[in-house]
């Protein structure tokens, strides 16, 4: 059940286009792909930071979980995901432990990845995200 990195940090914002013009033509960052996640009712872009990503999220309707993060904190960050080796292990070890986490089992997240976040009231008030890549088909 290793941990393995920071897989990215995920960025709330109210327009995709305007934050892609700073993160990618001022600040430089590689631009990876973009992605909707119609589950999450969200638009994401994926830029490069090392062997990391920023993970740029903008809601597609007002009943989003990003539209009421944004409502509520406005632009920012809104969570950090870090990659493990199996996520269901990491799911019942954290549960045995007597961590809160939004939902009882993984499911399917942007870039091809398994995903579980652990409530902020588990990580001293931040939204963490778990992720596992599927098993690539032969």
């Amino acid at each position: 059940m290793n941990l393995k990195n920071i897989e990215h940090i995920g960025i709330a914002v109210q327009n995709l286009e305007n934050a892609l013009n700073f993160y990618q033509n001022i600040l430089g960052l590689k631009f990876i792909k973009r992605e909707i996640v119609e589950t999450q009712a969200v638009e994401i872009a994926f830029l490069k930071v090392g062997e990391s990503k920023i993970e740029l999220l903008e809601p597609l309707n007002e009943e989003s979980t990003i539209a009421r993060f944004l409502e509520k904190n406005g632009e920012g960050i809104h969570h950090f995901a870090i990659l493990v080796d199996s996520i269901e292990d990491k799911i019942k070890a954290m549960q045995a432990q007597g961590a809160r986490l939004i939902g009882n089992k993984a499911s399917a997240g942007a870039d091809n990845m398994k995903i579980i976040f652990v409530h902020p009231r588990s990580t001293n008030g931040v939204l963490l995200e778990l992720c596992e890549p599927f098993a690539k088909e032969e």
